[in-house]
């Protein structure tokens, strides 16, 4: 073997870099939980195995829903993501397993402690660190609650650090889940990691009818779903003839009344009074500012 061949074979392929060897798994840290991906060397892994996750305050045990494909950036670089350490042990697994107990039961007592101080607060969940360092109580009010006493009970009972956190009405339901008005699983408890801020201008772009009821979540705000279509509406708009404009289709004057975006049509009123829909081959194609330039002019 020549010395040239040498460095051939003893040369890395870049295609076998580290990324190539990855999996990605989809992971929920509690039965009911919101999915996650995470990627890991670990090859194999069935649904529902018990595996230890990589986190900012240790290992935290959770579940397997599926394997992923790869989530990687414009660039082909892989997007952020948790790591996967390993499969857990039998004695992780069983108190993985309890968690929920611990936490329902953790729930309860504090429901009793709310009462007994008389805080005008409501408990909305319980998460206990697999390490047992922390317990955090999310909670909704109207108004700011003076809850060191019950902390103090907290600390007492369960003799590690306890934090109380205040959540808005959009979390609570994040946490506590449900069904929206499409019969689905609501898209905050299933999906969505960062909430977006939702205005009544996006209805009235989709043309929605504007009837709370209709565009409320369980959460009574804006549904999280009117910012999913909000930008292809926009789109389709500014390329289309504004309502109030007049166009000239065939040697008729038409006024628009209204757009269709998602049809590409519009529905016109002509000098006659009779109203009519164009689609899009009959009035693409037509310059609508030349036209009412022209109209001016006369």
């Amino acid at each position: 073997m020549t010395e040239n061949q040498e460095d051939k074979h003893t040369q890395a392929d870049p295609s076998d870099s580290v990324e190539d060897v990855l999996h990605y798994y989809r992971i929920r840290y509690r039965h009911e939980g919101q999915e996650f991906t995470v990627f890991s060397t670990v090859a194999g892994l069935a649904p529902r195995s018990v595996v230890m996750i990589k986190t900012d305050h240790g290992l935290e045990p959770a579940m397997v829903a599926c394997s992923a494909p790869s989530c990687r950036e414009a660039g082909g670089r892989p997007k952020p993501a948790e790591e996967l350490i390993r499969r857990a042990t039998s004695d992780e697994t069983a108190r993985f397993e309890a968690l929920p107990v611990s936490e329902n039961q953790a729930f309860e007592l504090c429901v009793e402690l709310i009462l007994k101080h008389k805080l005008a607060m409501r408990l909305v969940r319980v998460e206990r660190f697999f390490n047992g360092s922390k317990i955090i109580f999310y909670f909704t009010a109207n108004n700011r609650v003076d809850f060191r006493d019950l902390v103090k009970d907290l600390v007492q009972q369960f003799h590690t650090r306890v934090e109380m956190r205040q959540v808005g009405v959009r979390h609570e339901t994040k946490m506590v889940g449900g069904l929206g008005i499409c019969g689905r699983e609501l898209c905050c408890s299933s999906f969505i990691k960062k909430f977006d801020s939702v205005s009544i201008k996006m209805a009235k772009e989709q043309d929605l009818p504007l009837n709370p009821a209709k565009i409320s979540g369980l959460c009574n705000r804006l549904l999280c779903c009117l910012t999913y279509e909000y930008e292809t509406y926009k789109q389709e708009r500014r390329a289309m003839p504004r309502a109030g404009r007049k166009i000239e289709v065939g040697g008729q004057t038409y006024q628009v009344l209204r757009q269709h975006p998602l049809q590409q049509s519009l529905l016109v009123r002509n000098s006659e009074g009779e109203q009519a829909t164009l689609t899009a081959d009959q009035w693409q194609g037509y310059e609508v500012v030349r036209v009412e330039k022209k109209m001016k002019k006369k």
